[in-house]
């Protein structure tokens, strides 16, 4: 990367000169200075909103809403009184803290109300993305026991109402917009109307469940990882010394709340800074998002590699049409940033892309290329301060060992950092696996250079990273089974342009069915319908049968070697 662009981003970075050198800082640095900061608040919503509604703040917006109908504003005293009145009118229907409010919803105010209300309520908020469709949506309820939901009628008719009867903990859909009240279901903005503003938070315990969020495994249902109240101190840490935020930024996270993203960087991480966040309302559109990064004067801009492609694609010259006289920092997080997007940020806006590193079982960012130090391309870049990482390997014996400089392993971390899951959800089996011999394992391989920089090799397991999201081939896989004409499904993810990965699988079809392209077409329709769009496979081919060991193992990484003309491996114990 070129000094001088190094140097232009840090000509506008606005942090103590003490963070311009990255040892120094990382001396320095301990989880206290950030819970200083948050001056001893302890609940995620009291320490967003009502800690600066009710200081100097209460008039700043708080979120801009950007829609059809043009900008909407929400300040903090308004986001108080409406996350208020949201967390009465769960105390007046029953709800208690502990209980899972899930919100099922596109980036409306409604959205915000509900996961900060429930987090006043001392409730435990479980987002969702509302491209999900019913199985993905029955699965994470099911799973979290879902007591509450919010979403809009025309959600609930497509993807709540048919699964429903499956899911005996629902005990309320709350309806946003044009809604009324039916059986099971109640008009959120009544009962809005009828609930008071004031709402004062009891106190709330730092290891209390706060936040419930769904990652996807190789096999099995989804993983819902809990993570607790004390995780904002590493959220609010990360928003300033990675992101760089300050109380006079216009910042914009283009990630959906339906992932940890969205949440821990869309909503609590600039709120506990004081700063004015955008949400765009609309899907992504390159002429649009560069209209809102110059015309709303946007200081901060968090996305996905999976936008930066799409921009990539509109090309460097459509962005130099417009200026960005605001824009200081571009960074990036859901699967690695090419070398080529990186620098690519510096020929369409003057600046490379800050690349990080993090896993919804962190809750926070780990590691990322700050502007305390040179970036290199296709690196995730260096720990965050009051983070150990290591890249491990096992040696004979089964002990792990750090790994030589440049040699592959796993990316590990030491635990105790404040956003680290606390659980997998009635599943601490699992939750247990996740560590060893004092470390966590990240399921991520990786490599280390001599200068401490880290680099993304690949998965460990079969999980797809396909636009910055993790899916699960077991839940696409158990989806396309329940189509009559489907016996076996496997699913891997194969390389693309613009999403990383996208979801192909194989089928084998029972007796009685032609692998034609009239059925593809159908069965990729099915897996739309159940699965959703940002779920469903993308292509579908057929096989006599999918290749398994003797034991009945499907083997995905074989299926993946054949498609990418890779080395087959050992295949000693495949099925005759």
């Amino acid at each position: 990367m070129a000094r001088a662009a190094i140097q232009k981003a840090q000509a506008g970075w606005k942090v103590s000169p003490w963070m311009r050198d990255y040892g120094e800082a990382r001396l320095s640095f301990h989880w206290e200075l950030a819970r200083a900061e948050l001056g001893g608040v302890v609940n995620m919503a009291q320490a967003v909103v009502d800690r600066h509604a009710d200081g100097g703040l209460r008039d700043k917006v708080a979120l801009r809403f950007l829609g059809d109908a043009g900008a909407r504003d929400l300040t903090y005293g308004g986001l108080q009184a409406l996350t208020g009145r949201f967390a009465n009118a769960l105390d007046q229907l029953g709800v208690r803290p502990g209980d899972r409010v899930f919100t099922l919803l596109g980036r409306c105010p409604e959205l915000y109300a509900a996961v900060l209300g429930a987090l006043k309520h001392r409730c435990i908020a479980c987002p969702l993305f509302a491209a999900f469709g019913p199985e993905p949506v029955r699965a994470r309820l099911g799973i979290g026991g879902g007591r509450v939901l919010v979403t809009t009628p025309e959600l609930y008719r497509r993807k709540v109402a048919p699964i429903r009867a499956q899911l005996p903990q629902l005990e309320f859909v709350l309806l946003a917009g044009e809604a009324e009240a039916g059986p099971g279901t109640f008009a959120l903005e009544a009962l809005l109307r009828a609930a008071s503003p004031d709402y004062a938070v009891r106190p709330t315990d730092p290891e209390e469940p706060a936040l419930l969020h769904f990652t996807s495994g190789t096999t099995g249902t989804p993983k819902g990882a809990l993570h607790v109240h004390e995780a904002l101190v590493a959220h609010h840490a990360t928003g300033k010394l990675a992101l760089d935020l300050h109380a006079d930024d216009l910042y914009w996270c283009t990630a959906d709340p339906g992932w940890v993203t969205g949440t821990s960087y869309g909503i609590l991480a600039p709120l506990s800074h004081g700063v004015t966040s955008l949400v765009d309302e609309g899907e992504f559109d390159a002429g649009r998002w560069l209209g809102i990064l110059s015309d709303q004067r946007v200081s901060v801009w968090y996305t996905a590699p999976t936008a930066v492609r799409m921009l990539m694609k509109a090309g460097a010259a459509m962005a130099r049409t417009r200026s960005y006289p605001a824009l200081r920092l571009l960074a990036s997080v859901g699967e690695p940033l090419a070398p080529e997007a990186v620098l690519w940020g510096e020929e369409a806006f003057g600046l490379p892309f800050h690349d990080t590193w993090w896993q919804t079982e962190t809750g926070g960012i780990m590691i990322a290329n700050y502007l305390a130090m040179d970036i290199r391309p296709g690196s995730m870049g260096k720990p965050l301060f009051g983070v150990e990482a290591a890249v491990l390997k096992e040696e004979p014996g089964g002990r792990l060992v750090e790994a030589a400089p440049g040699e592959e392993g796993e990316l590990a971390l030491r635990p105790g950092w404040p956003s680290m899951f606390r659980g997998y959800w009635n599943d601490p089996d699992r939750y247990a696996r996740s560590f060893r011999d004092g470390w966590y394992l990240s399921g991520d391989l990786a490599k280390r250079d001599a200068d401490g920089y880290f680099w993304f090799v690949a998965r460990k397991d079969d999980v797809i990273k396909a636009s910055g999201h993790l899916i699960g081939p077991f839940e696409v896989e158990s989806a396309l089974l329940e189509h009559p004409a489907v016996a076996e499904a496997a699913v891997i993810g194969v390389p693309d342009a613009v999403a990383f990965e996208r979801v192909k699988a194989f089928v084998a079809l029972k007796d009685g069915y032609a692998p034609d392209e009239d059925l593809r077409a159908e069965l990729l329709g099915f897996g739309r319908k159940r699965l959703g769009a940002a779920v469903a496979p993308k292509e579908i081919a057929f096989l006599d049968r999918l290749p398994r060991t003797r034991s009945g193992k499907l083997l995905r990484r074989l299926l993946k070697a054949r498609e990418l003309g890779l080395p087959e491996g050992d295949t000693s114990t495949l099925e005759a």
